[in-house]
């Protein structure tokens, strides 16, 4: 992760472990694991909160620790079923402003979710046109890719902008691919796989505007569902702009379940945007 934005954290303490990331640039502390004593483990973020400021903060919990997070002041956002090996995380929020909490979207939102699950699902995907080829990105796609990111985001929640951050993302661990149009990367996406718990996250989606039409995002999506498959993973989950009917449409009609919004979660743009949380058990998905 860019130092400069995020930092990751990992404490052990007597009766709890915690490691999540600060998030400066979203303003918010997200608990992406925990054990122990939950109680003791949000004194220590009231600490943490204390000192960044910070608006909003996120858990990601266990079934059995829903309750004790909302007696700590918590409430349920969304869940990601399969997430912790099989078991269903629970994304809890709690919020230290007014203004984090309030979304003025949110009733269109609902018109738009409402619309969304109304369209059939699992259509068949319509042939890619000859002049696109869809490949897996290589470490030398880091500046057609960044360009790309930059086209399509004046202002994005990771730093894509930064071609040695998405370099040393395709040298570890990073899943990208990619669809290219005359030696130009004009639509990619990517999974971020979490190896402990066997989950994946489908994100940073984005396709020039003049490439919109044809379905190119969902035969990029499915290809990063068959990589993910072959590695055994079987959870995917995604966060799309609740504003965006397209992505959303996408991940619906790909066989995506939603399964609730982050409000004002990250900056997309120049604003907070609310989130919403589309996830699939790709093990159920039947191999033709």
């Amino acid at each position: 992760m860019n130092p400069t934005i995020y930092k990751e954290i990992c404490l052990e303490e007597r009766t709890f472990f915690l490691q999540g990331v600060f998030d400066d640039f979203n303003q918010r502390l997200r608990i992406e694991d925990y054990r122990g004593n939950v109680e003791h483990i949000q004194e220590k973020i009231e600490a943490f909160v204390n000192q960044t400021k910070y608006a909003k903060v996120i858990v990601k919990a266990r079934n059995e620790h829903v309750d004790e997070w909302m007696k700590q002041g918590f409430q349920l956002e969304a869940t990601i079923p399969h997430y912790f090996n099989g078991s269903t995380a629970y994304c809890m929020a709690k919020y230290y402003e007014a203004t984090r909490r309030k979304s003025d979207q949110w009733m269109k939102e609902d018109e738009y979710a409402n619309s969304v699950k109304k369209l059939p699902q699992q259509q068949e995907l319509v042939s890619l046109p000859s002049h696109y080829i869809l490949r897996k990105a290589i470490v030398e796609d880091a500046p057609l890719l960044t360009a790309l990111y930059r086209a399509v985001f004046e202002i994005y929640p990771t730093p894509l902008h930064d071609v040695s951050y998405v370099k040393n993302l395709l040298e570890t661990d990073g899943l990208f691919y990619v669809i290219e149009h005359e030696g130009e990367i004009v639509s990619a996406a990517s999974a971020e796989i979490n190896h402990t718990y066997h989950n994946a996250e489908l994100t940073d989606c984005a396709t020039l505007p003049a490439h919109r039409q044809g379905g190119v995002m969902k035969h990029l999506l499915t290809k990063l569902e068959e990589a993910l498959v072959e590695k055994n993973v079987f959870c995917a989950y995604t966060i799309a702009r609740s504003l965006s009917f397209g992505m959303n449409a996408a991940f619906h009609q790909l066989g995506y379940s939603y399964c609730g919004r982050f409000t004002n979660n990250c900056y997309i743009f120049d604003n907070l945007e609310d989130m919403n949380v589309w996830v699939k058990d790709l093990s159920q998905v039947v191999k033709k």
